[in-house]
Order: C-alpha cells, then sequence, then structure tokens
C-alpha cells in the first residue's frame, strides 16, 4: 500500500446520466440557514437533487449581509465567499431577502408558494418570532414541511441559548469519552456533533417530506444539536442505565470491552488493528509470526485478553514496531481488519481516496479547478458531479422573475432594502 504521492485520475465514473434523474429532483426547499449544521444537511438534499435555494440576510449596517460562512476565513474567494462557505454550499442557489420587511415577506411568501419544505438552523426561539413554522406558512401552502434544527429545541427555558458543536461533546460526554485516560479529556477533532445533527435532519424532512405527498398535510419536524448528541451515546448509555457502568477511555483510542482493538505503534507510525472476532483474533496470530499466542490462556477468549491487555501489548509492540504500516496493511488485506493512523494530508493524499472518486474538480469563479469532496452516496455506482456554491444574492433577479415580479418591481425592492 502507498501512503501518499500523487492522486490518480478517479476510476470512479462522476455523475449521473442527467441532474433531473436524481432522487429528489423537482424538489425545492427554502433554506434559512448559517455556518455548518444547517447548510450540511441541505447539502445532501441537494447533491440528492433537490433545488436548495439560501435565503440570505440582506446587507445592513455594518454588516455585510449573506451566511456568516462567507466571512469564514482563513481562505478567502473574493467578497463574501470563502473555501469555508463552498464546503458546505455547493450547488445551491441563493437569494438575498428581508425577511423581516413587509416587502420581503410577500416575497418569502410567493416563494413558500412555490416551496415544498422550509428548513432552518436559527436558535430555537426565532421560527416562530419569523413565522416560519407550519402555523404560520399552512395558510401559504397546506403541505409544507418545516424543518428546525436548533441547539436545544424551539420550547423550555434554553430555546433562546445560542449553541455550538463543542459545546454539545462537552455536555454529551463525548469529550470525557475521548482521548488517553491518563490525560484530560479531548474534543473530537472535527464538529462530529454538527455534521450528525445535519443528516438527521435531511433525514427528517425527507421522512415529513414523504408524508406530506401522501397525505396533503405538511408539518414541523424538529432536531436539536443536544438531542442528537445525547443519542450518539449508544450502547455506552444502555450499559449506564440499565447496569451503572460507566465507560472509560482506554489506551491508545481502545474499544471499551474487546482487546486487541487500538492502535500499535509501527516503524513509520501507528496502525489500528480491530480483532473484533475470534476469527481475526486467529489471523492476527498467524499473520503477526505469533500462533502460540492463540492457546496461552490468558489471552484465550475476549474477558481474558481485556483483562490481560497490558502483557498482550508488551507482546505484540516490538513485532509491530519492524515493519511500516504499509507492510502491515498489505499483509493483513482481506482478512483481519486494520488501518493505517494517517494524518489529515496523508488521508487526503491517499490513492485509495482518488481511486474512489472522493474529491472532484469545480470551477468557481474565483478558483478555477477548485478540488472538493464528492457526496459519500454514489447513484448507480456513479458519483454525483459537484458544482460551485453561489454568490450572494446570486439568484435574486432570476428567482423574482420567476415569481412574476418584472424589472422595475425588482429595482424597487432592492430599492428599500427588501432584496438585494
Amino acid at each position: 500500500m502507498t501512503i501518499g504521492g500523487d492522486i490518480p485520475t478517479a476510476a470512479t465514473p462522476t455523475g449521473p446520466a442527467a441532474d433531473d434523474d436524481r432522487p429528489l429532483a423537482g424538489i425545492r426547499v427554502l433554506a434559512i440557514e448559517q455556518y455548518g449544521a444547517g447548510p450540511f444537511a441541505s447539502l445532501y438534499l441537494s447533491d440528492m437533487g433537490a433545488e436548495v435555494i439560501k435565503i440570505e440576510p440582506t446587507p445592513s449596517g455594518t454588516q455585510k449581509g449573506g451566511d456568516s460562512a462567507r466571512q469564514s476565513g482563513p481562505h478567502f474567494l473574493g467578497e463574501n465567499d470563502s473555501q469555508f462557505f463552498q464546503t458546505f454550499n455547493l450547488g445551491k442557489r441563493s437569494i438575498a431577502l428581508d425577511l423581516k420587511s413587509p416587502a420581503g415577506r410577500a416575497v418569502f411568501e410567493k416563494l413558500v408558494g412555490t416551496a415544498d419544505a422550509v428548513m432552518n438552523n436559527l436558535r430555537g426561539d426565532q421560527p416562530d418570532k419569523l413565522g416560519i413554522t407550519h402555523q404560520a406558512l399552512k395558510a401559504v401552502k397546506p403541505s409544507i414541511v418545516c424543518a428546525h434544527l436548533s441547539g436545544y429545541g424551539r420550547s423550555g427555558p434554553r430555546a433562546a441559548w445560542p449553541a455550538y458543536d463543542y459545546l454539545m461533546q462537552a455536555e454529551a460526554g463525548f469529550i470525557a469519552l475521548t482521548g488517553d485516560p491518563d490525560g484530560g479529556g479531548t474534543r473530537m477533532g472535527l464538529s462530529v456533533v454538527d455534521y450528525l445533527t445535519g443528516l438527521t435532519t435531511a433525514f427528517a424532512l425527507t421522512s415529513a417530506l414523504f408524508g406530506a405527498m401522501r397525505t396533503g398535510r405538511g408539518r414541523d419536524v424538529d432536531v436539536t444539536l443536544y438531542d442528537v448528541a445525547v443519542h450518539q451515546l449508544t450502547y455506552p448509555a444502555i450499559w449506564y442505565l440499565n447496569e451503572g457502568t460507566t465507560t472509560e477511555r482506554r489506551p491508545r483510542g481502545g474499544h471499551p470491552a474487546v482487546v486487541p482493538c487500538e492502535q500499535f505503534p509501527v516503524a513509520d507510525g501507528a496502525i489500528y488493528v480491530m480483532c473484533m472476532l475470534p476469527k481475526f483474533w486467529h489471523a492476527l496470530c498467524e499473520i503477526t509470526g505469533l500462533p502460540d499466542l492463540a492457546a496461552d490462556p490468558r489471552f484465550a477468549d475476549v474477558p481474558s485478553r481485556f483483562r490481560n491487555r497490558d502483557a498482550l501489548a508488551a507482546i505484540l509492540d516490538p513485532v509491530f514496531a519492524t515493519r511500516t504500516m504499509a507492510d502491515w496493511v498489505a499483509a493483513f488485506a482481506g482478512r483481519l481488519p486494520a488501518a493505517p493512523v494517517l494524518s489529515l494530508a496523508q488521508a487526503l493524499d491517499n490513492p485509495f481516496l482518488a481511486e474512489r472518486g472522493g474529491i472532484q474538480k469545480v470551477d468557481h469563479p474565483a478558483k478555477p479547478g477548485m478540488r472538493v469532496l464528492s457526496n459519500p452516496i454514489r447513484l448507480d455506482g456513479a458519483v454525483m458531479k459537484a458544482k460551485p456554491g453561489p454568490g450572494l444574492g446570486a439568484d435574486t433577479d432570476a428567482l423574482l422573475g420567476e415569481l412574476g415580479y418584472d424589472p422595475a418591481a425588482i429595482a424597487a425592492l432592492r430599492a428599500e432594502g427588501a432584496v438585494a
């Protein structure tokens, strides 16, 4: 196995036969969203073929307007755009609209009449204030689905609280579960709660759309960062709730119950090995040249190996140290679950990622050939072709024209600050 090196041309085909062949083609979603979790949710909807229209704030005073992610550095793409913004907004459209002005509200309600869903990731107290709930919009369109992604929900004492991923990792126990047992807990290196909540919201919205298509009635669906974070505690939560068992951090990022299932140091870094089944334990003994380990009573079964983890590591460590990551992955390939522990750069330069079509190029006006990550879902075996995210208000005029506004009316809306 090669770690790093040049990325070859992707062998995986890119793009279905036509954009309108995607599963959500013909679905229109209005997204009142910003930064990470909400845009990540609607990114999946867009990739699946939905027309996602970002409704972004108009500039006001010292505020530049738009999704705050447009101003997130360090890598900018001209005015009101950044690589951070592009990460979460590929393939969407944008209208700059003041939802709080009467004229802007009128435009919004006309858009709702053409849409299937309205989603947002605002603070929990905002949807009611802005009138973007099903109760507020059902007179415009009874079948409209309204999805709300918030920190702590739309009711209760925390409805107005701002919320961020790292706070959820702290309160839901993620930080306590992550890191070396001899040190303090640490947050995960990525905003995993944001992304899990985004995926949950995309699923909830799509499910509600199916219901609306069946019954003709829309509804509100609510997903919170906090609820999703706690739900991800899964089996350690069940163990605690039923047995009082508290799962602790394990050495080398090890599994809470299975050994060996952890990192091992090798000649040029580390490799993660997972002997989750008896056959994998026997394969490890054979491939490492230690067949007698399988018969050693200290390591006869999972509980024994767990109790004698330090003794087992002392035997395996010198053997693993004799070869490289690539050597061990090649030796284990297909017989024992194992993976090299790669840096971010090594992970993205991995030839296997290119073989999977995991990276592609989009022609952004400020950065032609900008490289982006492909959606992990394959449609009929093909990677979906990505498109650049929109400029702020790039589709304002076109969308207003679709709604019946003529150039003079659009100019009047712009002059009063209802659109930009």
